[in-house]
């Protein structure tokens, strides 16, 4: 373009007043003479475009149903395969990404913006992030939170987390929703075609894997934290009695053991292929089966551990935990079509008739039909009337399918560790 200046001067007064709908005036005003300059540089003269000061799509979600979905990448860099879910939550991004349950899998948050308050060292709820991927539709371009520590994009960075932005969130969600959970490939690498990345999005698979020993603790260690006073919720929750607790690590979260501290508990966390027969020569008082990744079916050595000790010691199971007990008692499990996952699921407790808005994260369910009699259920999801909590009181059982401790989430479930506790406390008494 020729450089051009256009220098425009309107004399009010060279203006026919028939051009113009305004009233007269009785008095006349003083005429005004404006002048508008405007101007562009020369093709010349403009900056390199390849140095721009915005991002442009550098990053594809190739999905196994073949659409692709090109978006900005932040965190790390490459390839990378795994399950797309999509999580409800409108809060707790930095308690989910290091969610151990999350391993194999990219999570897609429905709530627009992420990062806005950073990430902080205190909040997390494993030693690392084990999930593959975050996907969300738009990265704060600032943190504000007086516990901010870092942000979200330098702390998937220095992890080898990827992270993509600016990608239509809820048309992908719409998609999972119809076509259930899908495999996907995130990548930044321009060398790949899209051809190459649908055949390796078709070709993996996260069912019949054992995703639990990737995340497992190696060796049994002591837990000794507490919910620290500025955020714990209860008072009076210990009587003073304290109860040994063995916590197998099939992907335990921190705060589940922060819960069963602050409840009085001393705990031992053990390994997922920890044998049944040294937790028992241990005598504790408890054992809780924690939640973890991917398809229990896959890891029936976790099942043999659960079947030796049912019925030798109160048992508590969350998540995976639930689903490994459920397959111990000679019952089934299925995958579910997109699974539950969010800090927003609404439960109901078939013994009060009360209602609980629970958190939530798993893509596999126990089907209560399969189980023998004398196990009951207890809890019902209400979006889909899943099974989501079992009892079997004759063999010192209970479970449930959702995280009582929240983190991130509501806390309305959280006296399920107090159901632990007297459980515990009843089987002592009567011993």
């Amino acid at each position: 373009m020729a450089t051009a200046a256009i220098n425009l001067a309107i004399n009010l007064s060279l203006v026919k007043p028939s051009s113009f709908s305004v009233p007269k005036r009785q008095t006349p005003s003083k005429l005004r003479v404006f002048i508008l300059r405007c101007s562009s540089a020369t093709a010349n003269a403009v900056s390199d475009l390849s140095e721009r000061p915005w991002k442009t799509s550098d990053a594809r979600l190739v999905l196994e149903d073949g659409s692709i979905w090109k978006a900005k990448s932040f965190g790390a860099s490459g390839t990378q395969v795994g399950e797309v879910v999509f999580n409800t939550s409108l809060t707790g991004y930095q308690e989910i990404i290091t969610d151990p349950s999350y391993a194999g899998q990219f999570v897609l948050m429905t709530n627009p913006q992420i990062g806005n308050t950073g990430v902080n060292f205190d909040d997390e709820e494993s030693r690392q992030c084990f999930l593959g991927g975050l996907v969300i539709r738009s990265l704060s371009i600032s943190t504000s939170n007086y516990r901010c520590a870092e942000t979200l994009g330098d702390y998937l960075a220095a992890r080898n987390i990827m992270g993509i932005y600016d990608v239509d969130t809820r048309a992908i969600t719409r998609r999972l929703r119809q076509d259930g959970s899908l495999i996907g490939v995130l990548s930044t690498e321009e060398t790949k075609t899209d051809e190459e990345l649908l055949e390796m999005s078709r070709s993996w698979d996260i069912v019949g894997v054992d995703l639990i020993s990737g995340v497992s603790c190696k060796t049994p260690y002591e837990w000794v934290d507490k919910t620290d006073s500025e955020w714990e919720f209860k008072s009076n929750r210990n009587d003073g009695e304290a109860f040994r607790v063995v916590a197998y690590d099939f992907g335990i979260k921190s705060n589940i053991l922060r819960r069963l501290a602050s409840y009085g508990c001393k705990i031992t966390v053990v390994p997922s292929t920890w044998p049944a027969s040294e937790t028992l020569k241990m005598k504790p008082d408890g054992v809780l089966f924690s939640n973890g990744p991917g398809d229990p079916s896959a890891v029936p050595y976790a099942v043999e551990t659960v079947k030796e000790i049912l019925g030798k010691v109160p048992v508590f199971g969350i998540c995976m935990g639930h689903q490994l007990i459920g397959l111990a008692l000679g019952g089934t499990t299925f995958k579910m079509k997109f699974g539950h996952h969010g800090g927003n699921h609404p439960v109901c407790n078939l013994h009060t008739g009360h209602v609980e808005i629970s958190a939530q994260n798993h893509n596999y369910a126990v089907d209560p039909k399969s189980l023998p009699d004398g196990v009951e259920v207890t809890h019902v999801n209400l979006n889909d009337k899943s099974c989501a909590g079992l009892a079997y009181p004759a063999r010192k059982i209970m479970s449930i399918q959702y995280h009582p401790e929240a983190s991130p989430g509501p806390h309305d479930s959280d006296y399920a560790f107090r159901e632990f506790i007297e459980l515990m406390k009843r089987v002592k008494v009567n011993a």
